[in-house]
């Protein structure tokens, strides 16, 4: 017999720069994200360090084209019913000073969305 997995809810996790970190909560919160049982805007922040390059057809918001960058970010992570998974997406984008965010989605198993 083949076992079935129910996937209900996700956790979203991606990085801001800390000057955008209440504009994409407010957002995510706003499309129905961050809900625990009987707790809204539920979320975890995370200080981290990122890196990257942007290559020659970039537009960034921070650093420079060509040259290797490191920045203070935030992680913010957060848990989404997966029926609004698409809506919570767009908002945090439209929210999100990055041309390109980094974005992880992580199947959480268990029970029903509450």
């Amino acid at each position: 017999m083949k076992a079935v997995i129910d996937i209900n809810r996700v956790k979203i996790v991606v990085t801001i720069p800390p000057s955008h970190l209440e504009a994409v909560q407010t957002a995510v919160f706003e499309a129905g994200a961050g809900v625990i049982g009987n707790y809204s805007c539920c979320s975890t922040v995370v200080k981290s360090i990122g890196t990257f390059k942007p290559e020659n057809d970039a537009e960034p918001y921070i650093g420079t084209v060509g040259n290797y960058e490191t920045v203070e970010e935030i992680k913010l992570e957060f848990v989404c019913d997966i029926t609004i998974v698409k809506e919570v997406l767009a908002a945090m984008r439209n929210a999100h000073p990055y041309e390109e965010p980094a974005i992880d989605l992580i199947p959480l198993l268990g029970g029903p969305p509450k």
